[in-house]
C-alpha cells in the first residue's frame, strides 16, 4: 500500500497508547523455516526498534525465545515485539509454527486481532501449512498473506500465489506484484490497490505512476482485486461507481480493505525480499490503513462471579478485564505475565483481582480453582531482553506484568471491586505421555515444584501421578515440547530428570473358579503368629468390581478376624498376583480356616488372606491381564487414509468407520489397545507428515492376547530382578 516514500526511524513503542484505535495486534503465522523471524527483525529495523535487520541473530533478542532454542534448534513459545509507525502501535506477536506448540499459537491467536500468514516462495504449501490456516480460519481471524525469500533463485511468485488460491479460496488475491530486475533480484512491486509502482531500481525507495508495460500488467490483475474487494466489503455505492467505468477513490478503497478484512472475508497476498528490504514498509502500510484495530474486534465472553454474561467494549474507561496469554520466569524479577487488555485500563502498581480456572466465578467457564487479589508490579513494553516501563495499558493494547505470582497462562485480571472472568480459548489436549524420574535422590523435592511453574505457564502441559502404575507421567504435544520442558527444568529450576519407559495400566482377573488356602504360621520363641484361611475365587463381569462373602461355620475363623482376611485380600489384590498390576472383577468366599486362642491376631489373618489371593493365582493359566483400549477418532488428508488403516490393523485396532470431512479429509474411527499407541502422537506425525490429529477416549479393558501376556510377564520380572 504505497503512501510516500520513507518510514519513520522514530521508535515510540515504549510510549503509553490512550486511543484502542491507534493499536494493531498482529501475530505472524507460519511454518518453520519461512523466514518469519527474519520478517520481525525486518519491520523492527525499519521502524527504529532495533539497528538494520541482520544486527540481532535470529531467536535472540528480538523473539525473546530463551537460550533453549539455540540448545533444540526449536523455538519455544511465542513472543511479543511491539513497535511505533505512522502515528499507530503495533504489537507484533510471533507465534512458533512447530506442531508441538499449537497451544501457544492458540494463545498468540487470542492476542491477536489480525495475522500475517507467511508463507516461503521456495517451499510453498504443505499440509502443516493448510492445518495453520485451519487455525485462524477457525477463530474468524482477519489475515494476509505474505509470500517471503523471493530474493531465492527457486522462488516463483505466480505459482505460489496459485497454489493459496487453490488451498485457501478464491478470495486471496494479490495485493502486490514484483517484478524483477534480475534472477532472484525483485526491482519493482506494482501495488494493484493504488495503481501505483514502488521502484527499488535506484537503490532508494520511489512511488511512481505505472508506465510502459507495468500498465498492462496492472490493469490484468487489478481488476479482479478491485472486483473481489468491493463485493466482500459490500460497498454498493463503490461497486456501482467500478461499473460505470468511474475513477475509484482510493481513501474509499483503504475503507473498504478494512471492512472485507475485519470480516475475515478478503484476504491479501503481499511480497517479500527481506534481504533486500522490499516489501517491510508494504506490509507496514497494509497493517496500519488495512488491519482492524481493536475497536472492532469481537471479544471473549466475559462473565461475572454469579455466571452471568457481561457487555463489554474496548473502551478504556470501561470495567477492567484483561487475559494472561503467556508466563514465563525471570531469573531476576520473577514471574512475568503477558496480558491481552479487553477493557478498562490496567496500571502499575495497582490492586487487580486475578482469577481463572473455573474458580468462584463460574463452573461453566470450565476450568478448576483459585482467585485472589494481588498487586500489579512494574508494566513494561517488552522487547526481547528489554522491559521498558509504562505507566498504564489501555483497552486493545498488550503489556508485561511483574510479580502476579499466581497468574497463569489463560488466567483473567480484572477490577478487585468488579471481579470478572473472560470464557478462556480451548487449549490443545497433550496426547504424548513420557514418564520420569529425578536423576538423583536431591532432585525429588524440587522436581514438583518445577512441574508445577512449569504447567502454570504452559497449559498444554500436564503431569500425572498415576495410581495404578505409581510414576509420574508427562502429558506432551511431542518429542520436541519434551526436549524443551526438560531443558527448562534443568536451567530454571536445577532439576535433571530421566525418561524411564512408560507402563500402561494394565489390570489382572482370574478366568476361572477354584479354591486355595492361605496359611501364615510362625513359631520362633514367644508370642507366635497363627492364621489359616480357606477361600474360593471366581471370576465376576468386566467393571463389576470386588465382592467378599462370609460362608464360615461353626467359628472355624472367629468373627473379629473375618474383616481382616477381607483387608488381607484386598491389599494383595492391589499389589497384583501376576505382574504386579491390580487385580479386578472377582469374588472371594471365606468358608473355612483355623484359628489359635494366643498367636491369632488381625495381621496374621490380613497376611493369610493375601497369601490365599497368590496361592490361588499359582495355578497356571487362571490369570488373565486385561489391558485398556481406547476409542480413537483420527483426521488426516484423504491420501493418507489407506496407511492410517494399515497401520491400525497392525497395532490390534478394530477399524470401527470412516467419514468424509471438508476439505478433502477423512475422520478415521477405531478402537485399538492403548499399549499400541502410547506414542501415536509422533507417529502419526510421521505418516501423516505433520497433517493428522486424534483425540481418544477410554473404552474398557480387555482380555490381552497370550503372546502380549508372556512379555509383560518377562519384563515385569525383569524389573523385579533388577529393583
Amino acid at each position: 500500500m504505497a503512501v510516500d516514500n520513507s518510514t519513520s526511524a522514530q521508535s515510540k513503542s515504549a510510549t503509553p497508547v490512550g486511543d484502542p484505535g491507534k493499536i494493531r495486534n498482529v501475530v505472524f503465522v507460519g511454518s518453520s523455516g519461512t523466514g518469519k523471524t527474519t520478517v520481525v527483525e525486518g519491520l523492527l529495523a525499519a521502524t527504529g526498534e532495533i539497528g538494520r535487520a541482520g544486527s540481532v541473530a535470529e531467536g535472540t533478542t528480538v523473539t525473546d525465545y530463551e537460550d533453549i532454542e539455540h540448545k533444540t534448534n526449536r523455538s519455544v513459545g511465542l513472543a511479543l515485539a511491539p513497535l511505533s509507525f505512522g502515528g499507530v502501535k503495533i504489537n507484533v506477536i510471533d507465534a512458533p509454527g512447530y506442531a508441538d506448540y499449537l497451544g501457544d499459537l492458540r494463545a498468540a491467536i487470542r492476542g491477536a486481532d489480525a495475522a500475517v500468514f507467511v508463507i516461503s516462495a521456495v517451499d510453498g504449501i504443505s499440509g502443516a501449512t493448510r492445518l495453520l490456516w485451519d487455525e485462524l480460519a477457525r477463530e474468524r481471524m482477519p489475515r494476509a498473506i505474505l509470500i517471503t525469500k523471493l530474493d531465492n533463485p527457486r522462488a516463483d511468485y505466480d505459482e505460489v500465489v496459485e497454489a493459496c488460491r487453490q488451498s485457501f479460496g478464491e478470495s486471496v488475491l494479490p495485493m502486490m506484484v514484483p517484478i524483477y530486475k534480475s534472477e532472484a533480484e525483485v526491482g519493482k512491486l506494482l501495488d494493484i490497490l493504488t495503481g501505483k509502482v514502488v521502484d527499488f531500481t535506484t537503490g532508494q525507495r520511489q512511488v511512481r505512476a505505472a508506465e510502459g508495460d507495468e500498465v498492462g500488467k496492472m490493469e490484468r490483475n487489478r481488476e479482479a482485486f478491485i472486483e473481489a474487494l468491493i463485493t466482500e466489503s459490500g460497498d454498493e455505492d463503490l461497486m456501482e461507481a467500478y461499473l460505470e467505468g468511474d475513477e475509484l477513490d482510493g481513501e474509499a478503497l483503504k475503507a473498504d480493505l478494512q471492512k472485507a478484512m475485519a470480516a475475515a472475508s478478503f484476504f491479501p497476498i503481499m511480497p517479500m525480499a527481506a534481504a533486500g528490504g522490499i516489501g517491510t514498509d508494504e506490509l507496514l502500510y497494509l497493517i496500519r490503513d488495512g488491519f482492524p484495530s481493536p475497536v472492532v474486534a469481537e471479544l471473549p465472553e466475559v462473565l461475572d462471579p454469579a455466571g452471568k454474561e457481561v457487555a463489554v467494549s474496548c473502551d478504556p474507561k470501561g470495567p477492567l478485564v484483561a487475559e494472561v496469554i503467556k508466563t514465563t520466569q525471570d531469573p531476576y524479577v520473577g514471574r512475568i505475565s503477558i496480558v491481552r487488555v479487553f477493557s478498562g485500563t490496567l496500571r502499575a502498581e495497582s490492586t487487580v483481582h486475578v482469577e481463572g480456572h473455573g474458580s468462584s466465578a463460574d463452573a461453566a467457564v470450565g476450568l478448576g480453582g483459585h482467585a485472589g487479589n494481588e498487586r500489579v508490579g512494574t508494566l513494561t513494553s517488552p522487547l526481547g531482553a528489554k522491559q521498558r516501563p509504562v505507566p498504564y495499558a489501555v483497552a486493545g493494547d498488550l503489556a508485561a506484568v511483574a510479580r502476579l505470582t499466581s497468574a497463569e497462562t489463560g488466567d483473567t485480571v480484572s477490577d478487585p471491586n468488579k471481579p470478572l472472568v473472560a470464557q478462556p480459548w480451548m487449549s490443545p489436549e497433550a496426547m504424548l505421555p513420557v514418564a520420569i524420574k529425578a536423576a538423583n535422590s536431591s532432585d525429588e523435592d524440587k522436581l514438583g515444584t518445577g512441574l508445577n511453574r512449569l504447567v502454570s505457564e504452559d497449559p498444554t502441559l500436564r503431569v500425572e501421578h498415576n495410581p495404578e502404575t505409581g510414576q509420574t507421567v508427562l502429558w506432551t504435544m511431542g518429542d520436541a515440547h519434551v526436549d524443551v520442558t526438560f531443558q527448562r527444568l534443568a536451567d530454571k529450576f536445577g532439576v535433571k530428570v530421566e525418561r524411564i519407559p512408560y507402563r500402561v495400566a494394565l489390570r489382572e482377573t482370574f478366568n476361572q473358579k477354584l479354591t486355595a488356602e492361605g496359611r501364615h504360621v510362625k513359631q520362633s520363641g514367644g508370642h507366635g503368629q497363627y492364621a489359616k484361611c480357606q477361600v474360593e475365587v471366581e471370576p465376576l463381569a468386566p467393571g463389576a468390581g470386588f465382592e467378599f462373602v462370609d460362608k464360615v461355620v461353626g467359628g472355624a475363623v472367629p468373627r473379629q478376624f473375618i474383616p481382616s482376611v477381607e483387608k488381607g485380600v484386598k491389599a494383595q489384590m492391589a499389589k497384583g498376583v501376576l505382574a504386579g498390576y491390580p487385580v479386578v472383577d472377582i469374588r472371594v468366599t471365606l468358608f473355612d480356616g483355623k484359628a489359635h486362642s494366643v498367636d491369632s491376631s488381625d495381621a496374621a489373618f490380613q497376611m493369610a488372606g493375601a497369601v490365599a489371593l497368590r496361592e490361588a493365582a499359582k495355578k497356571a493359566g487362571v490369570i488373565n491381564l486385561l489391558e485398556p483400549v481406547v476409542t480413537m477418532s483420527i483426521l488426516v488428508d484423504d491420501e493418507h487414509v489407506g496407511a492410517i488403516m494399515s497401520d491400525l490393523s497392525s497395532r490390534r485396532g478394530r477399524l470401527t468407520g470412516t467419514e468424509s470431512v471438508a476439505g478433502g479429509r477423512t475422520m478415521v474411527k477405531a478402537e485399538v489397545p492403548q499399549f499400541e499407541v502410547t506414542n501415536y502422537a509422533t507417529d502419526l506425525r510421521s505418516m501423516s507428515r505433520g497433517t493428522g490429529s486424534f483425540t481418544s477416549d477410554y473404552l474398557g479393558h480387555e482380555p490381552m492376547p497370550p503372546h502380549r501376556v508372556e512379555a509383560v510377564i518377562a519384563e515385569a520380572a525383569k524389573a523385579k530382578a533388577g529393583s
